[in-house]
């Protein structure tokens, strides 16, 4: 199970960085452009508040990397802080919809895959 949980962790940090590369103007996707709206582009935060946002889609991807060498390890702090990975990601998800709905699912997916591994002992 910690195999899983790890794998799409990898999986799912590797998909945080085109909120990283499109917001900073790095890469372009034909499904993803650049602007500078979120929440379905309702909000208009300009450029530096993309950037900041793209900021925390890099942070994020890193930190779900890290998770997973942790969570393969069985290092003490690596639960509280994939929660927190997936509180921050799920509220980034939140800002980059539609764009990123999918990852709303990979959130879940992770998240239940964990509580059910750490109560069941696989963990």
């Amino acid at each position: 199970m910690r195999i899983v949980v790890a794998a799409l962790m990898v999986a799912h940090g590797i998909a945080h960085l085109p909120g990283f590369l499109v917001s900073w103007q790095l890469r372009s996707f034909p499904e993803m452009p650049f602007r500078t709206t979120i929440l379905g582009s309702s909000v208009d935060v300009g450029e530096a508040g993309i950037k900041a946002i793209g900021l925390a889609w890099l942070a994020t991807s890193v930190a779900f990397g890290i998770l997973a060498v942790a969570t393969l390890t069985r290092a003490g702090w690596w639960q509280p802080v994939a929660y927190i990975a997936i509180g921050v990601s799920t509220a980034l998800c939140f800002l980059g919809w539609p764009d990123a709905r999918l990852g709303l699912i990979a959130n879940a997916v992770i998240l239940v895959l964990i509580v059910v591994g750490v109560r069941a002992g696989w963990m």
